[in-house]
C-alpha cells in the first residue's frame, strides 16, 4: 500500500500595508518676526502662494497658532526645522512645531 498524501493548497497572504502616522506642522505666533518675512518663508519652504501663506501668517496672529499641512514624521520634522532655521538665521524668533495627527 502506498502513503496517502495529503494536498494542502497554498494561502496567499496579502500583507497588511498600514499608512504612516501623519504629523502636523504648525506655525506658532510671535509679536517680533514681521509678517512678511512669515509669508517668504511659508512660500519657500511649504510651497504655498502668496494668498495661502498670507491666511496662515494671519491666523496664527489671530489665535496664536496655525497648522500649515500634514506630512509624515521626517517631511514634518524636515520643514519645521527648515523654516525655525530661516528665522534664526534671519535674527527672528521664528518657530514651527510638529504634533501628531490624531
Amino acid at each position: 500500500m502506498s502513503p496517502t498524501t495529503v494536498k494542502k493548497r497554498a494561502t496567499k497572504t496579502k500583507p497588511q500595508v498600514e499608512r504612516p502616522p501623519l504629523w502636523k506642522v504648525i506655525l506658532i505666533n510671535d509679536d517680533f518676526t514681521p509678517r512678511e518675512f512669515v509669508v517668504q518663508v511659508l512660500k519657500a519652504v511649504f510651497r504655498l502662494n502668496e494668498s495661502q501663506s498670507y491666511a496662515v501668517m494671519m491666523t496664527a496672529h489671530r489665535k496664536g497658532a496655525c497648522v500649515i499641512a500634514v506630512y509624515t514624521r521626517d517631511v514634518a520634522e524636515t520643514k519645521a526645522k527648515e523654516g525655525t532655521e530661516l528665522g534664526k538665521a534671519n535674527g527672528f524668533p521664528l518657530y514651527f512645531t510638529t504634533e501628531k495627527e490624531e
